[in-house]
């Protein structure tokens, strides 16, 4: 299973329709609470547009007065050389500091946004009910985190302002040409977007060839990826020169499609040089013929106008442009937006839920019944796992589930715990069905310590703490004491701060076993789930694990699910669980005397194994 970051790293592109479009904007509830400076920002952005926009006029009352045509220049002007540069000079200041401000905001914005949106779907992803995950691989779950809402990010940053940015300007530099010249303007509009359609539809065609060759490097480095993690199969099966020439024939389809590319944007570029600019030749030769023209000739057109003119046609060819790329940006948001969106719409699991004012604290005592239970997995209701189980426990009892290998012993302890929803049946803790309880409470009940603990990255400290955060020293010691902890805690320079690695690779399997169990003594619970505590431990680890156990299990409700049947000689009561059945209960005597029973069967395996 492939668990990088990477997965879904590609925002797939949604169709820009209406109703996606009102679906991506719930994604903006997330920027209300900072509807000033977004507010703020998007005038700043109106002003630096305009500023923008009146520069190319300036530049052409500019050239006016030097071919001494000073009365094209409005009153309020100055008719001077120096006096229209220092207006732009001054344009030009404003422009500077009107985007700075706009970024400064838009920043703001972005980032709180970014954080809130961030927080609001890590703290939804954490209340999702397990199927949630067993749908998903948590690569593509940590993309939604990383580089779906990175896209989003860079949309309020960026994209959002120049797409407004664009609009604004295409709409402007439309409004100032029509009045310069509405003659020159029709030609020009005659010239120029079906040029700009076919750049456009050159740059679509060059995007999908770059995204293919971009593909081709990505299945070449996974033959990398894979030939490191199974370096070990690959020296043992001596496939060195396999591996050289699979990852050469990758390189080779990457070369093929990278030359592809590179024909296409070779022709793009002289496209580019040949049309575009053929175009603006074009205009330059018709406006040209204008400006020629006497000054009684209502066609004339001052030099100044016709360099503002072609300047405003840039813009707006620029704009043009502009707006199919964020066009794509625009829709792979979208697409980040609905992921995101799909997650947060998820039912969350009822946990940690207001109580009122007059609900009383749950006190479990550990009496628990399961009655005619049944269990189907929400991703797989075809396949029976738990059929019509039905067994009682007494506060302080232990009872160990054995049986063969996916017989359902697993299912049984989770199920308790309302990792699952019941298929049929019921089970109740102190006579109270556990779905009518509060599920934190229920939970904050019930300890468990499992087959493969999983330790978080901090020390050995905050591990422990896990089980009642806040926990004064002495508790932690003494449940380090109970959990034979206590003295591999101290051999260590730093004590309880040593920090375990990921995943706790620091520490030997049969620590972090003492551990989880120092961290369950420290949470006190009224149940006790032992999910084969000892069946991956070496036989001194597994005796101080054990010791641990028993001291763990004192006036305890206990379930232990075993894999070494020597471990639960000392249990009240063993329930044989097979094929989703319980086909046996007793005591060990009870059952290993009965030659045909499973139990025995089992219990003589594992004898001759010895």
């Amino acid at each position: 299973m492939n668990t990088s970051g990477q997965v879904g790293a590609d925002v797939p592109k949604v169709k820009l329709t209406k109703e996606n479009f009102q679906r991506g904007l719930r994604i903006f509830r997330f920027v209300l609470p900072y509807k000033a400076p977004f507010i703020a920002g998007l005038l700043l952005l109106l002003f630096s547009s305009v500023s923008t926009m009146v520069m190319p006029k300036l530049l052409g009352y500019l050239v006016n007065v030097a071919n001494h045509q000073v009365h094209t220049l409005p009153a309020y002007l100055p008719k001077t050389i120096t006096g229209i540069a220092l207006v732009l000079f001054g344009v030009v200041l404003l422009q500077g500091i009107f985007s700075f401000f706009r970024i400064f905001f838009f920043s703001r914005v972005s980032e709180f946004t970014v954080r809130d949106i961030r927080r609001t779907l890590y703290q939804k992803l954490v209340t999702l009910p397990i199927p949630f995950f067993e749908q998903r691989r948590v690569g593509e779950i940590t993309s939604r985190l990383t580089s779906d809402v990175a896209n989003i990010q860079d949309t309020f940053t960026l994209t959002l302002a120049e797409f407004m940015r664009q609009i604004l300007t295409l709409l402007a530099g439309v409004a100032f040409i029509m009045w310069e010249s509405w003659r020159l303007s029709l030609f020009m509009l005659a010239t120029f977007p079906p040029l700009v359609l076919l750049a456009f539809l050159f740059g679509r065609s060059i995007r999908k060839l770059s995204k293919q060759t971009q593909d081709e490097l990505a299945k070449t480095n996974v033959i990398v990826e894979e030939t490191m993690q199974g370096i070990n199969s690959v020296k043992a099966f001596t496939s060195e020169q396999h591996e050289v020439s699979r990852y050469g024939a990758g390189l080779n389809r990457t070369v093929q499609s990278a030359l592809k590319a590179s024909v296409f944007r070779g022709g793009f570029v002289s496209f580019i040089i040949v049309a575009i600019f053929g175009g603006i030749f074009l205009v330059l030769w018709r406006g040209a013929s204008y400006v020629e023209l006497p000054a009684s000739d209502p066609r004339h057109l001052p030099m100044g106008d016709l360099v503002s003119f072609i300047l405003y046609t840039m813009f707006i060819g620029a704009s043009v442009a502009g707006l199919g790329e964020m066009y794509g940006k625009i829709q792979s948001s979208l697409g980040a937006s609905e992921r995101i969106l799909e997650i947060l719409d998820e039912t969350s699991e009822p946990v940690h839920q207001p109580l009122a004012a007059d609900t009383q604290p749950l006190r479990v005592h550990g009496d628990i019944e399961y009655q005619n239970v049944q269990f189907r997995y929400p991703t797989r209701p075809d396949l029976t796992v738990l059929k019509d189980i039905s067994f009682h426990i007494e506060a302080g009892e232990k009872v160990a589930l054995v049986g063969p290998s996916g017989a359902g012993k697993s299912t049984i302890v989770q199920l308790l715990m309302l990792l699952y929803p019941l298929s049929g049946g019921h089970i109740r803790v102190d006579g109270r069905d556990i779905n009518d309880l509060d599920l934190t409470e229920l939970r904050q009940h019930i300890g468990i310590v499992p087959q493969e603990t999983l330790l978080f990255g901090g020390t050995i400290r905050e591990n422990i703490l896990y089980g009642r955060p806040g926990a004064p020293e002495a508790d932690i010691i003494d449940a380090a004491r109970r959990a034979n902890a206590w003295q591999f805690i101290q051999s260590f320079p730093e004590g309880l701060d040593t920090v375990v690695g990921e995943r706790g690779i620091k520490l030997s399997g049969g620590q972090r076993q003492r551990i989880a169990i120092a961290r369950a003594i420290l949470k006190n619970p009224a149940i006790l789930l032992l999910d084969e505590a000892t069946s991956a431990l070496d036989s001194e680890s597994e005796k101080l694990v054990q010791q641990a156990m028993d001291e763990l299990m004192q006036n305890r409700t206990s379930i232990i699910i075993a894999h070494r049947l020597s471990t639960i000689r000392k249990v009240d009561k063993i329930l044989v669980i097979d094929g989703g059945r319980i086909v046996e209960q007793g005591s060990h005597e009870e059952l290993s005397h009965d030659d045909n029973g499973l139990y025995a069967n089992l219990l003589k395996l594992q004898f001759e194994l010895t």
